[in-house]
């Protein structure tokens, strides 16, 4: 096998391990790239890999660990909240709907209050469904230990996310109809679709006009956006409904056709239960890059797309 080939085949799985560990794009790419190098620099010292694919899968959880570590000190400093990089994601099939929401960013979010190393064992095993002995192997431990983490990550996941999953066909018309309502600037209809305790997260890095902190409440959510996306389109301004991290949502342009936000809904039990707003212009620019729409897709982010 080529050299490409073996990178292409890798690559998916790879930054999928990573964006999930560290919720940015670009520091996922610079990560696996940095294991595929210290993959060469082994191979050229004349050392053999008997595996490539445990090596990668490695030390690219190894090194996002180390980062991740670091990375939590910067973001105590972060101005108002925190979301992780938004990725438009190919269409999700209904019976895939709860495997998508461990790409939410409301999923990304709530594994930040994980230590690192719970986090690595945690989606190794639930998300991408490695066997213990690898997952010990992986993170650098015993057995045990790894399945001491692993439960003590999905009780504390559980204990946060009680979710009855929606469909595909359900959550994209009741996207259709929230953005549509939103658009008119229908406050009725957009608190008839959102949960009495819904959340709405913004994120604008302190450098772009958002909310510092969340507002809760199906009212107050609704007063917010059935005011905010009507003056972006009395503006010149569009909405393009699109799939974000496995989850329906749309990405927003201003006059001048600049991607300047993507929102994303999460949906359960039949209503939406929280709206994460990335606005900071820093964590679009990867969306902005490709094509006319600014849309991504990426392919190897479930546990079931490596080739």
């Amino acid at each position: 096998m080529s050299v490409s080939e073996l990178y292409g085949g890798l690559r998916p799985r790879a930054f999928a391990i990573a964006y999930q560990m560290l919720g940015s794009v670009g520091e996922a790419e610079d990560l696996v790239q940095e294991a595929f190098l210290r993959m060469h620099q082994v191979e050229q010292r004349g050392e053999t890999i008997n595996s490539p694919r445990a090596y990668i899968a490695t030390m690219v959880t190894r090194l996002a660990i180390d980062q991740l570590r670091s990375a939590r000190a910067q973001r105590e400093q972060y101005i108002g909240e925190w979301l992780p990089e938004p990725l438009a994601t190919e269409p999700t099939p209904a019976e895939k709907a709860e495997t998508a929401d461990s790409l939410s960013l409301a999923f990304l979010v709530l594994l930040e209050s994980l230590t690192p190393q719970q986090r690595a064992a945690f989606l190794l095993r639930e998300v991408f469904e490695y066997p213990y002995p690898e997952v010990a192997e992986i993170i650098g431990t015993d057995v045990d230990s790894a399945r001491h983490l692993v439960a003590r990550a999905r009780n504390h996941v559980r204990e946060r996310r009680p979710r009855h999953y929606a469909s595909r066909r359900q959550r994209e018309e009741l996207a259709q109809r929230f953005f549509a309502a939103a658009q008119q600037g229908d406050m009725s209809a957009l608190e008839e679709m959102l949960a009495q305790d819904v959340a709405l997260h913004a994120d604008g890095g302190g450098k772009a006009p958002v909310h510092k902190q969340p507002i809760f409440g199906r009212t107050r959510v609704a007063r917010a956006l059935s005011k905010g996306i009507p003056i972006l389109l009395r503006r010149g301004g569009r909405i393009e409904l699109t799939e974000v991290n496995g989850q329906p949502g749309a990405v927003a342009f201003d006059e001048h056709d600049q991607l300047i936000g993507v929102m994303e809904l999460d949906v359960a039990d039949g209503q939406i239960q929280a709206i994460n707003s990335v606005a900071n212009p820093d964590k679009l620019q990867h969306l902005a890059k490709v094509g006319p729409l600014g849309v991504l897709l990426l392919a190897g982010l479930r546990s079931g797309d490596e080739t």
